[in-house]
């Protein structure tokens, strides 16, 4: 994600929109249960170099709901929080990768990555 001028509330917002495009692309292939269970591995993968996402309640919210997401990033510094987003989305692309191969997690998530309103109109690809 392209965060250069943002604030860490855009940051924030774009993340969370990232995350909708990501469970979007993913469940109707995966269920709305495996996108949120590989969300939820990663998360708590990235909070061992990132410990302000353990801030993060996704238990109890509905699949595709990231308002968590959003309202820890945007009480960081902007750096803290693109750094964190982008780590977990890197680990997150990673999971998905080794289970269905890095091919098919491209074309899967290429919707996501695509340019939209972001934290400054740029999205970059994780990887």
């Amino acid at each position: 994600m392209a965060t250069a001028g943002a604030d860490a509330r855009r940051i924030g917002e774009a993340s969370a929109a990232v995350w909708r495009a990501i469970d979007a692309a993913l469940a109707p292939v995966i269920g709305a249960r495996g996108s949120a269970a590989l969300y939820k591995r990663s998360l708590h993968l990235a909070r061992a170099s990132y410990p302000l996402l353990a801030d993060v309640h996704e238990t109890g919210s509905e699949p595709g709901d990231f308002s968590g997401l959003r309202t820890v990033l945007s009480r960081q510094t902007a750096a803290d929080a693109a750094a964190a987003h982008d780590a977990l989305l890197h680990i997150f692309y990673d999971l998905l990768a080794e289970l269905v191969g890095g091919s098919l997690t491209r074309r899967l998530l290429q919707s996501a990555w695509e340019p939209s309103s972001s934290a400054n109109g740029e999205q970059d690809a994780p990887l």
